[in-house]
């Protein structure tokens, strides 16, 4: 079943410390004073950090899911088309982005728990 940018509110909103910006076409969301991830509800997609090797195999794999947004260092930032992924596969993406960014502290407490 294809996800919707309501699942993508209700996995974030699942994670300690996100805030979420609201601008004309976009939604940014940070933890510990970082950028993780946007969401742009009119196309439906999502972007998400990852490490660069993961951002390369998720492109190289699924082509018409996933693009390369940008890359910034060991990060690469992939754009996924929603319709492209079950809520399963988006909390992992979701979740490793969060991982990447929060601070230490936040994820050691948080564990393995991913979103459901």
């Amino acid at each position: 079943m294809a996800t919707r940018d309501t699942d993508v509110e209700e996995l974030v909103a699942q994670l300690e410390e996100v805030r979420r910006t609201d601008g004309a076409r976009y939604r940014t969301y940070r933890v510990s004073g970082h950028t993780f991830g946007y969401l742009w509800p009119a196309t439906q997609t999502v972007g998400l950090r990852q490490l660069l090797a993961e951002q390369l195999a998720l492109v190289a794999e699924r082509p018409t899911v996933f693009e390369v947004q940008f890359t910034s260092g060991a990060y690469g930032w992939v754009v996924a088309h929603l319709a492209g992924l079950d809520r399963a596969e988006l909390a992992e993406l979701v979740y490793e982005a969060w991982r990447l960014t929060a601070d230490p502290v936040l994820v050691a407490a948080r564990a393995e728990a991913l979103p459901t």
